[in-house]
């Protein structure tokens, strides 16, 4: 058996492309490139070509080293075809990632959901080791999540079990990108945040925010830290009003599902603190008392590289082969 793998996390602002060793979850090398996504689905394949051939130079490995490239995409996934079938937040529609990259680099491609291979990762190498019965949420531009019962990852009838984000919190509320309205992750991802916060800076509220802000950039993680950290107002007042709609999300899961290890994960969850402790603690509040008393949370142990591990381990899935 070969090696190396490369495992592609493909999100809705980056893509990370690692060269990962298999069998420690060791990530060699990394390449991360912005994914642009209103440039079209060509740019962003095009990005995630350059930044494989980028890699394989700046390791000086070859692809007879290599026994494949996995993929980790946001959306609704055509496992055994290697089909994008629709992914919102990267405008990207029936896109034939599997066939257009092994057409490319002559080399086996599987692709995945974004938070399932991230899973993946978390399972064999990070927080969910050694645990049969955990669902692993992700905040960024959206929020997804995968449940995994008795040590396998649950698909649901038409495998896409795990829409966390897509669950509805209010039935006339803000519109998604999904095209629905009242969405969870309009309210509680990173971008539903950055929304809150902008809309507030336009209408004339004040907030530290706006020093690290330059023109045409957008609002990040660590933007957001430097400011609650800083007791701004407006930050901490978008922040918590998403912490109440988490919560309340991860309840639901709680009160469902009755995991004994809920995973968080995600920039927002990594770089702003504040967020993760004040959402644990509402989820315990808002539960049911029993499946409250024995939940665990944690967050990611392998960080930004759950989703480049997870998707460099696709090629041992069965249920992708």
């Amino acid at each position: 058996m070969k090696k190396y793998s490369i495992g592609i996390d493909l999100g809705g602002t980056k893509i990370l492309i690692g060269l990962v060793e298999k069998e420690s979850g060791k990530v060699v090398s990394h390449i991360k490139k912005k994914t642009k996504k209103e440039k079209g689905p060509e740019n962003i394949v095009r990005k995630m070509v350059e930044g494989v051939e980028e890699l394989l130079e700046e390791s000086g490995k070859s692809f007879t080293e290599i026994s494949s490239i996995g993929i980790g995409s946001a959306g609704q996934i055509d496992r055994k075809n290697g089909i994008i079938i629709g992914a919102p937040n990267l405008d990207c529609y029936n896109l034939n990632l599997k066939e257009i990259l092994q057409n490319k680099f002559n080399i086996p491609v599987f692709v995945a959901n974004d938070v399932e291979v991230a899973t993946i990762g978390e399972q064999k190498f990070g927080a969910g080791k050694g645990c049969a019965d955990f669902v692993c949420v992700f905040v960024g531009t959206g929020i997804g999540s995968a449940i995994v019962k008795n040590g396998q990852i649950i698909y649901g009838a038409t495998g896409t079990a795990g829409e966390l984000g897509h669950i509805i919190v209010d039935l006339n509320g803000r519109p998604c990108a999904c095209g629905a309205h009242g969405c969870l992750e309009a309210y509680a991802s990173r971008s539903a945040i950055e929304t809150r916060i902008e809309g507030a800076l336009k209408k004339g509220r004040k907030s530290c925010i706006s020093e690290y802000l330059e023109e045409g950039k957008a609002i990040t993680s660590s933007m957001i830290r430097k400011s609650i950290e800083r007791e701004d107002e407006l930050v901490t007042q978008c922040v918590s009003e998403a912490s109440e709609y988490l919560s309340g999300g991860l309840a639901s899961v709680i009160n469902l599902i009755n995991p004994e290890l809920i995973i968080l994960g995600g920039g927002l969850i990594e770089a702003v603190d504040y967020f993760y402790k004040q959402t644990i603690k509402k989820a315990k509040s808002k539960s049911l008392p029993v499946p409250a008393e024995k939940i665990r949370f944690s967050k990611t142990i392998l960080g930004d590289y759950s989703g480049v591990i997870g998707a460099a381990l696709l090629d041992e899935r069965e249920e992708i082969l």
